[in-house]
């Protein structure tokens, strides 16, 4: 088997022909520093499945991240295709298309070397309850049951789904392929390189599927670790995404695909919904040093996330401990960007974050850090 692939080279163009399986490519693989490239064939069944939607240790809702026991390990990870009415702002409610029944879906936390087995079913012609959380089932469930923030309902709606990790590295058009309802994928990738990594749907158009509510993140801690590890008190996951919902004429909510082709969302929130973290702030001590994994998911915008009240001391863009940057006060990030930014909190008050481009933060990307108890200065005005 052969690929040839055409490249414009100085005002000529160069012909490549890639010989699939050939002595030379074999020999390239094993030395890319330990990594490990592609996998086995992706395996599509008919699954007669019932069990929970999501099922693996190291499945957390966001902003929590599963703590990941020292070595490498081999990750059985199951994240079903459900769909769910949804709330994302007050009186703001939509059937959405979710990763395991939450919009964002589970936060998956691995380690850089570690392998993932994955198995997605698509589950959109079932009427899928969430809670109470079902025996055997990952953390993500009983925390999203705890949460009640989006108070999902079930709901059936059939169409093609699939899954692309930002962070595999294999041949999209076997692993990633879409898959009919009733239908499941199973597929195998190594995580080898560290970062925070965008996983959403591979059914096109994308942006529907994306826009509707089908994303979520992998966190690829490093092998090494970061330089600051032994000085991180709190660390949390921090996910920002765009909205483009109307109202019908029956007062409920739909996708606004148009609006979406036009980059005009009608909500940008952090973690899937508008108070996620106003009503529920994240907590500190004043001089600790806070550390998040924030993720730009889009699906068409920039972000400029900035903290009030303190600098960005560190941050590893793609949360990658290569790429280090220093004192920042605003991090830009762009579709499907992530980072690891860390800071300290210098006393007791309360210090919120948001997407300093504002039209977003009026929108509702916005959030805070609670330190201590700073004696009624935790009010923090709406944008």
């Amino acid at each position: 088997m052969t690929r040839t692939a055409v490249f414009p080279l100085a005002g000529t163009w160069l012909l490549l022909t890639l010989a699939a399986g050939t002595a030379a490519a074999a020999d390239r693989r094993p030395a890319m520093s330990g990594k490990v490239f592609g996998g086995p064939p992706a395996e599509v069944f008919q699954d007669a499945y019932q069990g929970p939607p999501v099922v693996g240790d190291y499945l957390t809702l966001a902003p929590a991240l599963a703590p990941l026991p020292p070595g490498n390990r081999t990750h059985q990870v199951r994240i079903d295709l459900v769909v769910q009415e949804i709330e994302i702002a007050p009186g703001v409610r939509y059937k959405a298309w979710t990763f395991g029944g939450s919009v964002p879906g589970p936060v998956l936390h691995v380690r850089e070397g570690d392998k993932v087995v994955f198995t997605f079913k698509n589950r959109s012609a079932e009427m899928i309850s969430v809670a109470p959380p079902a025996a055997g089932g990952s953390p993500y469930l009983a925390q999203l049951a705890e949460s009640g923030l989006q108070k999902g309902a079930p709901y059936a709606l059939p169409m093609p789904h699939g899954m692309d990790f930002h962070a595999g590295t294999v041949a999209p058009d076997d692993k990633w392929r879409p898959i009919q309802p009733g239908e499941a994928i199973r597929f195998e990738w190594t995580a080898n390189y560290p970062g925070v990594f965008l996983y959403h749907c591979s059914q096109p158009p994308v942006l529907q599927h994306m826009a509707m509510g089908q994303y979520g993140v992998v966190v690829v801690s490093p092998r090494g670790g970061y330089p600051t590890d032994a000085e991180v008190d709190r660390e949390y996951v921090v996910l920002q995404s765009e909205f483009y919902l109307a109202q019908t004429e029956e007062g409920s909510w739909a996708l606004d695909f148009p609006a979406a082709l036009a980059k005009q969302p009608s909500q940008v929130v952090f973690n899937g919904h508008a108070r996620s973290m106003v009503d529920h702030p994240l907590e500190a001590e004043a001089g600790e040093r806070v550390r998040l994994y924030v993720l730009n998911v889009g699906p068409n915008d920039t972000s400029s996330f900035h903290v009030i009240g303190t600098i960005l001391d560190r941050v590893y863009l793609e949360g990658n401990p290569a790429n280090e940057m220093r004192g920042l006060q605003t991090l830009l990030l762009g579709a499907s960007n992530g980072a690891v930014v860390e800071f300290i909190v210098p006393e007791e008050g309360t210090y919120p974050f948001l997407d300093h481009e504002f039209a977003d933060a009026t929108k509702g990307a916005l959030g805070k850090i609670v330190a201590g108890r700073p004696h009624g200065r935790d009010k923090m005005e709406s944008h």
